[in-house]
């Protein structure tokens, strides 16, 4: 059972930044696909990035393209989501998510393709 602890949420202006993070309490995450997903209230879960850990293979959301930025620290098992030039329209409940399942047989892009999640934190953006 791999426990999800993320972080770094906020009340931040458009334009501005906010790092979030997502501790893992495995400690071999090599070959999990990690991702974030949002929901904002009345919406559906939506997909935002994913990486496969210690593989050089990463997805994003065509939506935050360019102004989100996934990465992971083996040193400290946490998965980052370094978001720029926020909107409004980013305002959501982030929440990280892991799989051990093969990369190869994951859709990163699919909510129901992971198997842990984090408890979620919230980003409020305003305009």
């Amino acid at each position: 059972q791999v426990q999800l602890i993320e972080s770094g949420g906020g009340l931040v202006q458009a334009g501005g930044s906010l790092r979030l993070s997502c501790a893992a309490s495995e400690r071999t995450l090599s070959g999990y696909t990690m991702g974030w997903f949002r929901q904002a209230p009345g919406k559906e879960r939506e997909f935002v990035a994913a990486v496969v850990w210690n593989f050089d293979r990463t997805y994003y959301a065509d939506s935050v393209k360019g102004r989100f930025t996934i990465s992971t620290d083996n040193a400290k098992n946490t998965l980052y989501l370094q978001m720029n030039s926020l909107e409004p329209e980013d305002t959501a409940n982030y929440y990280c998510a892991a799989t051990a399942r093969p990369p190869y047989l994951t859709n990163a892009y699919n909510s129901n393709e992971y198997d842990y999640w984090g408890q979620g934190t919230q980003v409020t953006v305003s305009s």
